[in-house]
């Protein structure tokens, strides 16, 4: 039997586990995982999927900002650290410290800040300090010796990690993921031989974990799309792809209406889909406030009695039609498909965000909150 919702998702906690557990297999033992919860697990509930990581024994979360970190401490998750990859702003430091947070200092600047947030809390604050090897965004532009200077200089804060992050790991047609990684050593490198050794040192997220930048995995790294399915498409020459890993999330929406209408007939705003014949209609509870793209409107698929099946027409806010003229199974209060499976027939988030002329990450982070989540 089915959720009594008219849009949900199921997120299957096996398979993130097993995607967790892909991912440690192939990094090896002696590389920490650090699962990346931030933007509520990439839509599918930060909270219960960071209770899994945890059940695995994942020993790091990582989360954009302190507001996301402090959810996850008052959704009962205390054992893990969570570092926060976005830093922080001035008037979020008693919440870093309340929370037993661990920043990411993206500059000379706001490890000043955090010096100063240890002298008043009377303790060192641990943080990792996020260099900027060439992305250009955040990150610190400073030199060894600069930073050797910040070192000195910050006594109140705690030198933990040292890291980067890679703009194109993906991209087998640019040297940038190369270049990156031998900036990223050679401060690595100035700092070690002034005696500053960070417990640890991470470049590596989901595509370079799955195709194998081995050189940039270090002893931890950042595994984020990974765990809810997915690696992204490489381009170039690129090796044998090593991550193994399925989508966990399925997003299924209840039909409110099925209706025949007749040839010529306009479906939507704007009447932007006309009948070429007579047809059978369905009218999803689904637009574009859940997460439905406005711009797969007349382009995209569902899934329908266990075929894909056109979206007609504009999605509106709350509604998207969609073509059943291949069924006559399906009546209001059933179910189509708009992410998942039926029997042999698949429609993943990579499918829908080239249609949509984006990327997965975005088709899963734009599941709005008010599509309930159902965990199995």
């Amino acid at each position: 039997m089915s959720p009594p919702y008219r849009c949900y998702v199921v997120v299957s906690r096996e398979q993130i586990a097993l995607n967790y557990r892909n991912v440690r297999s192939v990094v090896g033992p002696d590389v920490e995982v650090a699962g990346v919860v931030k933007a509520d697990a990439y839509g599918h509930g930060a909270v219960e999927v960071s209770r899994v990581l945890v059940g695995e024994g994942a020993k790091w979360l990582a989360v954009s900002s302190v507001e996301e970190g402090a959810g996850l401490r008052r959704g009962g998750i205390q054992q893990a650290r969570i570092l926060v990859m976005g830093g922080f702003l001035p008037y979020e430091s008693d919440a870093l410290v309340e929370h037993h947070l661990t920043p990411v200092v993206h500059s000379l600047h706001q490890l000043r800040l955090l010096d100063q947030c240890g002298r008043a809390s009377g303790k060192p604050i641990p943080y990792h300090l996020k260099i900027d090897s060439g992305m250009n965004r955040l990150g610190t532009c400073a030199g060894a010796v600069e930073i050797l200077a910040a070192l000195e200089e910050n006594r109140h804060a705690r030198l933990e990690g040292l890291m980067t992050h890679f703009a194109s790991a993906t991209d087998y047609t640019t040297s940038q993921t190369g270049d990156q990684l031998r900036y990223f050593h050679a401060i690595c490198a100035r700092l070690r031989e002034a005696g500053v050794n960070a417990a640890y040192r991470h470049t590596s997220s989901t595509n370079a974990i799955g195709y194998g930048r081995v050189e940039g995995w270090h002893n931890m790294v950042r595994a984020g799309h990974a765990l809810y399915g997915y690696v992204s498409p490489a381009r170039g020459d690129a090796p044998r792809q090593l991550l193994e890993v399925k989508p966990a999330l399925t997003w299924k929406a209840k039909l409110l209406a099925v209706k025949d209408v007749p040839e010529g007939a306009l479906i939507g705003y704007g009447g932007t889909f006309r009948a070429p014949r007579p047809m059978r209609i369905g009218i999803l509870g689904a637009g574009y406030a859940d997460g439905v793209f406005h711009r797969l409107s007349n382009r995209g698929k569902v899934i329908a009695d266990g075929k894909l099946t056109s979206i007609l027409g504009t999605i509106s806010m709350d509604l998207t039609t969609i073509d059943l003229s291949h069924t006559t199974a399906l009546a209001a209060g059933d179910e189509a498909t708009l992410l998942g499976a039926e029997g042999d027939t698949r429609l993943d988030a990579q499918q829908i965000a080239k249609v949509a002329g984006t990327i997965s990450y975005n088709i899963l982070c734009s599941i709005s909150a008010r599509v309930r989540r159902v965990y199995v």
